[in-house]
């Protein structure tokens, strides 16, 4: 089945993890892609590159567009959704905010400039990003917008505070993806009616990308995990779904599990076993 043959797809953090995923199974259903992200060739320490998911997107036969931008720069990211349309040849139908920066600290001694980075990325670009997309996706009379979210966006509960694996050091993280969730049921509210849907999607537990395993892969247990292909399902769902399922915030395993979906491969082919 390929159900987005035709439409024009944006993912942003593509060069790895959920975004390279992501674009995967959006090519693999038929959608022309653009990715976009910092990594073109080689990271300095992670595994992943634009070049890389561009090869694994090409064996599906749709068109791809490899987009280079630093989100933390606003002058960088200015022209992403253009430049990413001209790529593809067409405006942007679907656009996944997944890009994301994530740095673990205390709170109490969170540097500024890493406090910077993270709402550069974790806010301002994915919002910078619909605003661009919307124009065409509003003469269209349809669009989908979706913004990858994280559970450490809710308040833990205390006191007294419960022990984890990260500590408060995910408070900034959180925040910034707090305000995400919050951006996203707004614009939702302002552009209801028009066929735009703006929608959250968060992983129930931790999916093992890349980042990660650096970040927390010494920490989690197989009880705390969830697969990769099970946060793509739910996510491309929300790239297809009806007009009236918007403005929400949507956890992975309980939105497959509400919408009766199987978790495909991240090709398509077939059910994962």
């Amino acid at each position: 089945m390929r159900r987005f043959g035709g439409r024009r797809a944006l993912v942003t953090g593509a060069s790895r993890g959920i975004g390279a995923a992501v674009a995967e199974r959006l090519a693999a259903e038929g959608a022309a892609v653009a990715i976009v992200a910092r990594t073109v060739d080689r990271h300095a320490t992670l595994e992943g590159s634009l070049n890389q998911t561009a090869a694994t997107l090409a064996t599906y036969g749709t068109t791809v567009a490899v987009v280079a931008a630093d989100l933390t720069d606003p002058e960088s990211r200015s022209d992403v959704v253009a430049r990413s349309s001209e790529a593809l040849g067409g405006p942007i139908d679907i656009l996944v905010n997944n890009a994301a920066a994530a740095m673990y600290a205390p709170i109490a001694t969170y540097p500024e400039k890493r406090r910077r980075i993270t709402f550069e990325v974790n806010l301002h670009a994915p919002f910078e990003l619909a605003q661009q997309a919307l124009p065409d996706m509003l003469a269209a009379g349809e669009g989908w917008i979706v913004n990858v979210s994280s559970a450490t966006a809710k308040h833990e509960t205390g006191p007294p505070f419960r022990p984890s694996i990260t500590g408060a050091s995910t408070g900034m993280y959180g925040a910034s993806k707090a305000a995400l969730n919050r951006l996203t049921n707004a614009l939702a509210h302002d552009v209801y009616g028009t066929g735009v849907r703006v929608n959250t999607v968060e992983p129930r537990a931790a999916v093992m990308s890349e980042g990660a395993l650096a970040l927390i892969g010494d920490k989690v247990t197989d009880d705390m995990i969830e697969s990769m292909e099970a946060m793509v399902e739910a996510t491309v769902a929300l790239c297809c779904c009806p007009a009236d399922r918007t403005g929400k915030v949507h956890v992975s395993l309980d939105l497959n599990a509400e919408l009766g979906l199987t978790v495909m491969k991240l090709d398509a082919s077939g059910p994962v076993s």
